[in-house]
């Protein structure tokens, strides 16, 4: 089934058969592969930043060159772009093969790897963080840019989300034969998408609209309605092309099930958005559907780790947005071990969990741990929750009892915890 926005069709582009590099492009790209090669090997890491560098280093139109010939689809917003670049690079797969940066290395020189990996691949398709989603897009002039969300997100490094968006406005400009898939219900979304020559709204929702009670346009009060918004300067929600109903991804030809394994209204949303933009590309869009079902585990996150008794559900959500689309994740309610860093990756400052509705998650055992364990614990006390502080994961664990257990944690937290548990796995193996 293929499905059609009005005037917007599948982008087509050349085919690329086997990239063309010069000389210099190759060994560039060589000494990252062997680079990042080596880097596994000495565990040190998966390669697909150190390998990326290198390449770059060695020519910095690399990715312009790796990129060439390729139907790329580029997945950015501030919360869902690993799960729902994993979403899309399933779809599209079923169409050809595809280059995708699947462990969530999402600058130059992750996108640069991903390519370099897969060079015979007709699509790519690449996670991107929304402060370097500009100069990647001027690289790869992508066919399809996906935008799932804008909201405030380590402040102490970025920028106000308000000229983020104006910025992604810009870059979206400068590309008239981009298709955006867009999210109608954000108004940051809705404001930097206005500046596409080709969009394609889907209703994907925003659990988190603490970013948005006035206009990126021009600053006065946005009125919320069901299920719209709007100003009176004249932005508003525009009519979306894509909508969710009943568990099910419905356009005006086509109503087709969302039959995912993620957990999740949020994840139902990204199902939508992936579906959307694999249409995009010319795959069907029954086809995109059904294709989604295979991918249960994204970079390891709502993987199930067992430990002795205890299963352990892995989640991640690194601010207020992406705590408030956790929600619907965490309705059991299972002891809970949130673990909590600050470093450099994760944004030092730990305020915005004030932001973060732990008053919502009601009677259940909880511990909070991590470096910022302190932090976390003395805004949990304010939320009015009973829990332990114990600031190391593992340790943390022996204060749970067995069964399952839902572990939150945010970015480096996140994986430093898998790397321990792996570890451990592997002294008792």
């Amino acid at each position: 089934m293929v499905v059609q926005t009005p005037g917007v069709g599948p982008v087509a582009t050349a085919p690329p058969g086997q990239l063309c590099l010069g000389w210099w492009t190759r060994a560039a790209v060589h000494a990252g592969l062997v680079t990042a090669g080596l880097s596994r090997r000495l565990g040190l890491g998966a390669g697909s930043i150190i390998g990326g560098r290198v390449t770059l280093a060695l020519d910095r139109h690399a990715l312009r060159h790796l990129a060439a010939g390729r139907r790329v689809v580029l997945v950015s917003g501030t919360n869902g772009k690993t799960t729902t670049s994993h979403l899309v690079a399933a779809a599209v797969r079923t169409a050809g093969r595809v280059a995708h940066n699947a462990g969530g290395s999402n600058m130059a020189d992750g996108a640069v790897a991903a390519l370099a990996e897969a060079r015979d691949a007709e699509y790519a398709v690449l996670e991107v963080d929304e402060l370097h989603l500009a100069a990647i897009a001027e690289a790869v002039d992508p066919a399809v840019v996906v935008l799932l969300n804008l909201t405030r997100d380590q402040l102490d490094r970025a920028t106000e989300v308000g000229a983020i968006a104006s910025a992604v406005g810009q870059a979206l400009a400068r590309h008239p034969r981009t298709v955006v898939i867009a999210n109608a219900d954000d108004p940051m979304v809705v404001s930097a998408a206005d500046a596409a020559t080709r969009s394609v709204w889907v209703a994907a929702g925003a659990t988190w609209l603490g970013d948005a009670t006035t206009c990126p346009r021009c600053g006065s009060t946005l009125t919320f309605t069901e299920p719209g918004w709007q100003c009176s300067c004249g932005l508003a929600r525009p009519t979306p092309d894509w909508w969710i109903e009943d568990s099910k991804a419905c356009t005006a030809d086509a109503v087709l099930p969302l039959d995912i394994r993620l957990p999740g209204q949020v994840n139902r949303s990204n199902a939508a958005m992936a579906i959307a933009a694999a249409c995009a590309v010319g795959v069907p869009a029954d086809q995109a559907a059904s294709a989604l079902r295979e991918v249960d585990v994204v970079a390891g996150r709502y993987a199930v780790v067992h430990r002795g008794g205890q299963d352990l559900r892995m989640l991640l959500a690194k601010n207020p947005a992406g705590w408030a689309g956790m929600l619907s994740m965490l309705g059991e309610p299972r002891p809970l071990l949130v673990i909590i860093n600050a470093r450099e990756a994760d944004g030092r400052d730990t305020s915005w969990l004030w932001d973060v509705p732990f008053e919502q998650f009601g009677s259940r055992q909880v511990v909070a741990s991590g470096e910022r364990a302190a932090d976390l614990g003395v805004r949990l006390s304010y939320a009015g929750l009973e829990h332990r502080t114990v600031a190391d994961p593992v340790a943390a664990l022996e204060a749970l009892p067995p069964g399952q257990i839902d572990v939150v944690a945010n970015y480096t937290a996140f994986h430093q915890f898998r790397r321990r548990l792996s570890r451990e796995r592997e002294v008792a193996g």
